[in-house]
């Protein structure tokens, strides 16, 4: 994985010269980690087999421009600043994917970059993360972030990181952000909000009571109803201290194998320092062989598990800040009409697009005219290799396409 992902990036080389960090580079970083020891974590892994034909695994979701001339993951990291400059900007993908991450935002030092060699899920992915700012800046705290969410109130968003980073520091406690819910959505899971916990840079906290998962259509009106819920927005802040505490406490085994990942990066540091130079990341130097061979040992035996059940759902001291403005998860097809503009029909098209008597349809066209009569609630995404048609009541669905093609063994569409 290490050495195929390498090869294949200009941005972050496997060349002994490239690979090492002269000494006195890392005495500037901690001076600056010193006056501003906080850090934002982006994941930008999967496939993002939601947007299938589009989101492939050579070409992943974040990397796309689906709403703006820039990619998702180059607006995720513009709307950090000038909270967190790229050098405090940590990124977390796959060894496919970051190749064409780091050429999209090259302000960003390649050793932020960081490996995850399979997709475990979110919990492993921040853990592994977690372990490597540990060895950078132990007293650090994180915003850990997607690289697929729209916010359109970026001055707010970086106001309620900050708030969330105080209120993290403060109370020593994992915190979570919160949407303010414009509807009874089905889509997201929802935070149940308790006791104050005061208020942190202008923004009240609450104690989390609990974590609901998305729910059926009469329990999210019911809890509209009641008051104090908020979306789980999937944005999360703490102390990377508080963060590996908790996977020693509620998932032993995970944080036994990121310790053993933190004991070689720990040993190949401190050789390199030795002799006056310093790997930062893994995923750099190819020569570390044991290094490469503690993570090709350990990381195939990591289990799947989101960070939400894993570890939000069972911790006790959880503070969530809810916070209106606009956000949109683009998870899918439909999520996506909520960002693009309509037209009179309320039809969103891209590309070289007919439509006649249509309706509600997103139609992403591609080098070919596609023409159509009659569309109602449709979604048609046209590419070189693949043409996907589905209702939008159907996107849903789209991620079992993927599925159904590897087992096909069509990996030349996935």
């Amino acid at each position: 994985y290490f050495s195929d992902c390498i090869a294949a990036s200009r941005a972050i080389s496997c060349n002994a010269s490239s690979a090492y960090v002269r000494i006195d580079a890392i005495i500037k970083a901690k001076q600056l980690t010193e006056e501003a020891m906080d850090y934002a974590l982006i994941m930008a892994g999967g496939a993002g087999t939601r947007l299938w034909p589009i989101s492939r695994e050579k070409l992943p979701k974040p990397a796309l421009k689906l709403y703006s001339d820039k990619s998702m993951f180059q607006i995720a990291v513009e709307r950090l600043a000038p909270l967190f400059d790229p050098a405090h900007i940590l990124v977390v993908a796959g060894p496919t994917h970051i190749p064409v991450l780091a050429s999209q935002v090259p302000e960003i030092p390649s050793e932020n970059f960081i490996i995850e060699p399979q997709g475990r899920g979110t919990a492993p992915a921040i853990g592994l993360a977690a372990v490597h700012l540990a060895e950078r800046d132990p007293d650090a705290a994180m915003a850990v972030l997607t690289a697929d969410h729209h916010i359109g109130d970026t001055e707010e968003f970086r106001h309620v990181i900050a708030a969330a980073l105080k209120l993290a520091r403060d109370e020593d406690c994992l915190v979570t952000l919160g949407i303010t819910p414009s509807s009874a959505s089905t889509q997201f899971g929802y935070i149940q909000q308790g006791k104050s916990m005061g208020k942190f840079d202008g923004f009240e906290a609450f104690r989390v009571n609990r974590f609901v998962e998305k729910p059926l259509l009469e329990i999210a009106q019911k809890m509209l109803e009641e008051g104090g819920f908020a979306w789980n927005s999937g944005m999360f802040m703490w102390k990377v201290t508080a963060i590996l505490q908790q996977f020693e406490d509620l998932m032993p085994e995970l944080h036994e194998q990121l310790m053993r990942i933190a004991d070689a990066l720990s040993l190949a540091n401190d050789a390199h320092r030795a002799e006056g130079t310093v790997r930062l990341n893994e995923a750099e130097l190819d020569v570390d062989k044991h290094l490469r061979e503690v993570m090709e040992t350990v990381w195939p035996n990591v289990a799947k598990q989101t960070i939400d059940y894993g570890i939000m759902e069972k911790a006790r001291n959880v503070g969530v800040i809810p916070v209106q403005m606009e956000w949109v998860d683009i998870g899918n097809w439909d999520n996506l009409m909520e960002l693009l503009p309509l037209d009179e029909n309320s039809n969103a098209v891209r590309g070289d697009v007919i439509l006649l008597n249509s309706h509600g349809s997103l139609v992403m066209g591609g080098k070919k005219l596609i023409a159509g009569a009659g569309l109602e609630d449709l979604i048609v995404v046209d590419t070189p290799d693949a043409i996907l048609v589905c209702r939008r009541d159907q996107v849903g669905e789209v991620k079992r396409i993927v599925e159904a093609l590897k087992v096909a063994g069509r990996n030349d569409l996935i």
